[in-house]
């Protein structure tokens, strides 16, 4: 089965935010997909190793960002490859509260917020069916799309997306793999070696040294 043809399936670029108790929570999502239109209901897709999978099934609301091409990388790198049980990823953020709820505003197209209705079980994720009870429009920016994130931003899916697949690592040129996110440097395709970089360089996704890096 060519498992290359799941990627030529449209995508957008998305955080997802809740907040139990005070604190603030929320993950990057590439699978948004609106139901109905009247009363409108949207469905998302989250692992259930996420801890926003977790924390979602208790509070029962959330909102959803839809992120643009101006949005920062460093959104992604911070909602996409790190848990917020172990960091706080809003901090130095453009968020503010909105009834309640932790709202990404950083260079966004607009926000949802919603209350969970059904949560249907599919093996390694849950799918949220989510009933939008607030939506505004922020900007007219270009929406950001997972082909603009591949192409542009060089970015790769977090291993808890749904759309994650496994590198092919054959190449006659060297290349270098981030043990958190996945980022790949391919020295063919760069125009400094991997081992030429200065010992401060950090990954362009995630953030971190060099030494995160694995040689494939």
């Amino acid at each position: 089965m060519d498992l290359k043809v799941l990627n030529d399936i449209s995508y957008g670029m998305f955080v997802i935010t809740t907040k139990k108790d005070d604190k603030n929570i929320g993950c990057f999502i590439n699978t948004v997909m609106q139901i109905t239109s009247k009363n409108p209901v949207i469905a998302i897709s989250l692992n259930k190793e996420n801890y926003t999978n977790e924390i979602l099934k208790q509070t029962k609301r959330c909102a959803i960002s839809i992120l643009s091409e101006k949005t920062d990388p460093d959104v992604i790198s911070k909602f996409g490859y790190f848990s917020s049980k172990n960091i706080d990823k809003f901090e130095n953020r453009n968020y503010q509260n909105i009834d309640n709820l932790p709202v990404i505003l950083e260079d966004i197209c607009g926000y949802m917020i919603g209350e969970v209705i059904n949560i249907i079980d599919v093996e390694t994720h849950d799918i949220f069916l989510i009933r939008i009870k607030k939506a505004k429009k922020i900007s007219d920016e270009i929406p950001m799309t997972y082909k603009y994130y591949h192409e542009k931003l060089k970015g790769k899916a977090p291993k808890k997306a749904p759309t994650y697949q496994e590198e092919n690592t054959e190449s006659k040129a060297n290349r270098y793999k981030c043990s958190i996110c996945g980022y790949i440097y391919d020295d063919s395709k760069e125009k400094i070696k991997f081992e030429d970089l200065p010992d401060n360089w950090t990954c362009p996704m995630c953030g971190v040294g060099k030494d995160k890096f694995i040689k494939l």
